[in-house]
């Protein structure tokens, strides 16, 4: 029983640590600093692939269909919160879940919020 415990506990642990890892690839004129796809200008408006951004940031720990592995289901996160508290938790975090500001800009953050609160 001992050596189970300390086996998930050591899995837990690693799985922790990945959240939040963003793609360490040399930024190109196609991505940005984070390994995503770099923001697109038109005009004053900035689109922000959001699900790109979030499979390259979050997918670690909420999975690639938002199922939740590590960290909590997100399939119908906007049912339960808004954009703003959406926006308010990627930036500065909440509990297990590490704080994504200057990370990630607030273009992205906002694009994924916008995403993730139309998810009813």
């Amino acid at each position: 029983m001992n050596k189970s415990f300390l086996c998930l506990s050591l899995l837990l642990a690693v799985s922790l640590s990945a959240c939040g890892k963003s793609n360490t690839t040399k930024p190109s004129p196609t991505t940005g600093t984070t390994g995503t796809p770099a923001a697109t200008s038109s005009g004053t408006t900035t689109k922000v692939d959001a699900q790109a951004v979030f499979k390259a940031n979050c997918v670690s720990c909420h999975g690639a269909n938002l199922e939740g592995l590590v960290g909590p289901n997100l399939q119908k996160v906007g049912s339960k919160l808004s954009k703003e508290q959406i926006v308010s938790i990627v930036t500065n975090g909440k509990g297990a879940m590490p704080s994504f500001k200057g990370k990630l800009s607030d273009d992205e953050i906002s694009s994924v919020a916008t995403w993730l609160a139309d998810k009813k």
